[in-house]
């Protein structure tokens, strides 16, 4: 994280990124880097088209920076989700030069899926939002990071 950091500019939006099989959750944050807020979720269809929907979207947010959410199994260990995710950030990468970190995204998906419960909200309308939502607890929980890194640089 402390290598990401080091790259970005002092203001600008980062985007959160749940990257899944079938759909790519996309969450933004505030210029200044408090606040992640869920987006949208693109509906894969193949790298190159999945890859032109977000660039745009990223283009059009003035995104500086990407956070990946990286989906390992509960033990910590890196199962084939892992790698699938690797592969999308590695071809990502060669299209746009934004930086890129990941994120342990163990129980975002959880956590979204109980804040949508609590809210109230119909499984159809949690299912239309689930995966931007985690997305947006992938960023905030990295933001958190940031903020926690920029403080400690500030007392030392």
């Amino acid at each position: 994280m402390e290598d990401f950091v080091s790259v970005l500019p002092a203001m600008g939006s980062l985007a959160g990124l749940d990257f899944g099989d079938k759909t790519i959750g996309v969450a933004i944050s505030d210029r200044l880097r408090g606040v992640a807020t869920p987006t949208l979720t693109i509906r894969r269809v193949k790298f190159t088209l999945d890859a032109e929907a977000l660039i745009k979207v990223l283009a059009e947010r003035e995104v500086v920076g990407l956070v990946l959410g990286l989906p390992r199994n509960m033990d910590g260990s890196e199962g084939p989700r892992v790698q699938a995710t690797r592969a999308f950030a590695r071809n990502l990468a060669r299209l746009t030069p934004l930086p890129l970190v990941y994120w342990d995204e163990r129980l975002s998906t959880v956590a979204a899926e109980r804040a949508m419960l609590e809210a109230d909200m119909s499984r159809k309308r949690r299912k239309e939002l689930i995966d931007h939502v985690a997305a947006g607890y992938i960023l905030q929980g990295a933001l958190d990071r940031l903020a926690h890194i920029k403080r400690s640089a500030s007392l030392g």
